[in-house]
């Protein structure tokens, strides 16, 4: 919420001009121009003056700047220390070995934020836009970057207004702030100058940056251009907020310096007992170096980085654009959606949902791919109604041929429904505005809350009229029934506005449709003649239902939502009837008390809000300033929110949410501000999004459960030699092969496990929960010590059976390469036994392990290798006692694991 402020504050006084608050003579006078535009000789002297019109860019990325931050990580600075330390002692395999695995996790890193910021440049230079103003006092196209101050821009249907402008006239002119205020109605826009007030979220002789005209036209004279525009200062705010860390890096960085703390306790151990045994300091160090190299699993990083990176290529595949590798598991852990309604749970478009004649209530077709035949025995009332429609709109279709993907309809939100709907009736606009061309119109206005058109037919002058179904319904004496016009009575009033209020309920917009015919009289003063003299007496035809549809998957994603621990607020500019009907199409179960306006929200404390934040469902009224608050709520809980949005308004709760998520047909600023860009803007896709979050954290778990048991029982076998006061039975080298070849490859496949069934049946992990749970601390635990103190029991047997050394020490460094084979299987699932997953369900795995094996054995039989590991041949018995610890262990692991899954199923 401070940020909100802050932004509404520095806008403020950016404003000090208040264009707004000056008649036309003035801003004309201040911006040095006039109404027919800037001269050429003058446009190069303001563009060097005032600089191109360009938003403030954000630091394009580089190369470097994206390596460098692959190193932010203490677990990279563990592995430096590390590295450090072994190059001092001559260690350089060590070192190296070391090194290699913090420039592998590098090198994967940099490569998928890399493939993600080129893909949203490739979004964000995709349109290039251009703007038309008066220049020499000739309309001319040009790039929406050279529009300067002072120029006069020329406003018409369908264009994006290029900088923040003062308008100085008007032709019936509406336009859509939606992506600054939030608000889905185009406003409509005069010349007059207003009072002076505080900051608002639109002025009505103002056109800003950004919004796009719906409807009419006008021209404008530019006073603010780049970052001096509101749409400019927002963009500029953003780069100031500081991001907060994701869940994982909390929990990476907690797990990094226990794990620093836990290896420095052992390593202080390890030197006070070979001190006390009279070992030599120098050796004592490099034995204590040892077991740290062997502690620290070089094998997590990598495997955390290629973790990610998968799961961001998987979230791509479904959808969405995650721009940073980190926050890509942070989407597993989302407890609470805010989502935009408009768009993202609707299909973003109006369209006509019913017609309602006295006689017949039709659902309309807006599947044109599939056109439904009106028969006029039956249908003669509603395709009146349609062609009425059609003929009383201001919408405009490029191409109305025969090919529906070439349709293209420009104009209001409502005006493009009927269009399309009476399109898909077979109705062709092009031969309706020749058959009945328009002699003059009375627009909409929210006032008079309808339009009229006088049209010419064949037979004469007929009005035809659209709008607020309570307004026609007053101007009408006649109703439509069949074909033949008869008068209105008390029983059709009562029907029709019953069904008025029982559409309205259900969060329909309702309009209604009417005509009369009227002579020549009127021609001439049709716009200026007093409404109530024209548009009265008219015959009813139809109540016509709009509505923004519900897209198909929407209801069965919030119940999956559900079903994972996820609650999902919906948040609306529509009035909260509307919002509440839609909720409740979308199986939300909402009532009065889990609605909340804007306007309460305002006249509420920081503490209060907080109090109720919990059982409300939707927000209705909401501009994008509140959505940092509900964010703030949310958060206080302990929550993860992801938010929705699109606007530059949304952009700080963007990137204040834990996960802001933009819509891929948002603004570029909201798109750069946010962690995920949905390319579809379909809801659904969040949910799957999550569902590869929830995948990407538990294989994160596995990796490092495996590589901890693993690293831990080599610390066990060395720390525990020196407690005996025998010799250490696996060597530098040994440790370093079991670390990289023989555990590397098994945990590489661990990072391509798929989901588990059942994985979005849980609740979300809270932010505090650790990165290794109890369970997995006691499987660490329970592998370590089996493991290690098997490993050490036989070689110490072996040793003092037989009198051979290297014989004893490769069979220990085989238990804990061959234990670390097996019981990877049982890691693979902590929920269910390792018989109830199917072994083939990761192939990877059974190739790596098989792999894996094939090293060992090489390791153990190839001269060349024996030399350098230090190892022999084994024999049929050796190789009996190493399956026979390695399956113990394994087995254990697996009864420790259904221990905790009953538990669990008790729980």
């Amino acid at each position: 919420m401070k940020l909100w402020e802050n932004i509404k504050n520095k806008i403020s006084k950016m404003q000090n001009k208040d264009w707004h608050n000056m008649d036309i003579k003035e801003v004309l006078d201040k911006v040095g121009s006039s109404k027919e535009g800037l001269v050429s000789l003058e446009i190069s002297k303001r563009i060097k003056k005032y600089g191109k019109n360009e938003l403030p860019q954000k630091k394009r990325f580089t190369y470097l700047g994206i390596a460098l931050e692959q190193f932010k990580s203490p677990m990279v600075y563990i592995l430096l220390a590390a590295a450090f330390v072994s190059a001092l002692l001559s260690e350089l395999i060590d070192a190296g070995v070391i090194l290699f695995a913090v420039f592998l996790n590098s090198v994967v890193g940099f490569m998928q934020e890399i493939k993600a910021e080129q893909a949203l440049e490739a979004l964000s230079s995709m349109v290039r836009h251009k703007a038309y103003a008066l220049r020499d006092g000739l309309e001319k196209e040009i790039d929406a970057v050279e529009v300067t101050v002072g120029d006069m821009l020329v406003l018409k249907s369908g264009d994006r207004i290029p900088a923040d402008a003062r308008i100085i006239e008007v032709n019936e002119l509406e336009i859509d702030e939606a992506v600054l205020t939030g608000e889905s109605a185009p406003v409509k826009k005069t010349v007059k100058g207003l009072d002076k007030e505080g900051f608002s979220q639109s002025k009505k002789n103002m056109a800003y940056m950004g919004s796009s005209v719906v409807h009419g036209r006008g021209l404008a004279v530019v006073v603010a251009i780049g970052k001096q525009t509101k749409f400019g200062q927002i963009a500029q705010m953003l780069s100031e907020t500081k991001e907060e860390d994701t869940p994982l890096q909390i929990q990476l960085g907690r797990f990094s310096n226990s794990f620093g703390k836990m290896t420095f306790i052992v390593l202080a151990i390890v030197m006070m007992i070979g001190l006390y045994q009279g070992i030599s300091f120098i050796d004592i160090f490099m034995t204590s170096v040892a077991i740290a190299v062997a502690a620290i699993p070089e094998g997590v990083l990598v495997a955390v980085t290629i973790i990610l990176a998968i799961g961001m290529q998987r979230i791509s595949k479904k959808g969405s654009l995650v721009r940073k590798l980190i926050a890509a598991e942070t989407l597993g852990s989302v407890s609470i959606i805010c989502t935009d309604k408009t768009g993202t749970l609707t299909k973003g478009k109006m369209q006509v949902n019913q017609i309602v004649t006295l006689k017949k209530t039709i659902p309309v077709n807006n599947h044109c791919e599939k056109r439904f035949v009106y028969d006029d025995k039956y249908y003669s009332d509603h395709l009146t109604a349609l062609r009425i429609g059609m003929i009383c709109n201001d919408a405009v279709v490029e191409n109305p041929g025969e090919k529906i993907e070439n349709w293209v309809i420009h104009g209001g939100y409502t005006e493009k429904a009927f269009l399309w709907a009476s399109m898909c009736a077979g109705l062709n606009p092009s031969e309706i505005n020749k058959k009945s061309p328009r002699i003059n119109e009375i627009p909409f206005s929210s006032d008079r809350k309808f339009m009229a058109t006088l049209n010419r037919e064949e037979n004469g002058l007929m009005v035809y009229a659209k709008g607020a179904a309570e307004e026609i319904i007053a101007r009408s004496e006649y109703i439509l029934v069949n074909g033949k016009i008869e008068h209105i009575g008390e029983e059709e009033l009562k029907f029709l506005k019953q069904k008025q209020k029982e559409m309205s309920r259900e969060g329909l917009r309702v309009l209604g449709v009417a005509f009369k015919e009227t002579d020549k009289s009127i021609e001439s003063s049709f716009k200026e003649s007093n409404d109530e003299n024209i548009i009265n007496n008219l015959v009813f035809v139809a109540l016509i239902a709009l509505k923004d549809p519900l897209r198909e998957e929407a209801k069965k994603t919030i119940e999956l939502a559900k079903e994972a621990g996820i609650r999902t607020v919906m948040i609306t500019g529509d009035n909260s009837l509307t919002a509440k009907a839609i909720a409740n199409e979308l199986g939300m179960k909402v009532d009065d008390n889990n609605i909340l306006e804007g306007e309460q929200l305002d006249q509420m404390s920081t503490k209060d809000f907080n109090n109720i934040v919990g059982k409300i469902k939707v927000y209705a009224r909401v501009f994008p300033r509140h959505k940092s608050r509900i964010i703030d709520a949310w958060q206080s809980k302990g929550e993860v929110v992801a938010m929705t949005g699109d606007g530059v308004n949304d952009a700080p709760a963007l990137k204040k949410a834990d996960i802001g998520v933009a819509l891929g047909s948002g603004t570029e600023v909201a798109k750069e501000t946010a962690d995920v860009v949905l390319l579809d803007d379909n809801f659904s896709t969040i949910i799957m999004a999550v569902e590869q979050g929830r995948v990407i954290f538990e294989n994160i778990r596995k990796v490092i459960l495996y590589l901890i048991s693993d690293s831990f029982s080599e610390v066990v076998v060395v720390g525990g030699s020196l407690l005996l006061g025998i010799a250490i039975p696996v060597t530098a080298a040994q440790i370093l092969w079991i670390n990289l070849i023989t555990d590397g490859l098994p945990d590489i496949a661990l990072t391509l496990e798929p989901g588990e069934k059942g994985i979005m049946k849980e609740k979300p992990r809270k932010k505090n929960e650790p990165l290794l749970n109890r369970e997995m601390k006691v499987l660490v635990v329970a592998i370590s010590l089996i493991s290690g103190i098997s490993a050490l029991v036989i070689f110490y047997f072996v040793y003092n059976l037989t009198g051979d050394f290297q014989r004893a020490s490769t069979i220990a460094f085989s238990v804990l390469s061959i234990d670390s084979l097996i019981y990877v299987f049982n890691i693979r699932s902590l929920r269910v036994s390792i018989f109830s997953r199917s072994l083939f369900s990761n192939p990877y795995l059974i190739l790596a392990v098989v792999v894996a094996f094939l090293f060992q054995c090489a390791a153990i039989y190839h001269p060349f290798l024996q030399n350098i590991l230090e190892t022999k041949s084994l024999g049929a018995l050796d190789w009996e006692i190493v399956i026979a610890s390695s399956v113990f262990t394994a087995a254990i692991a697996e009864f420790i694991k259904i221990i905790y899954i009953n538990k669990g199923k008790k729980n």
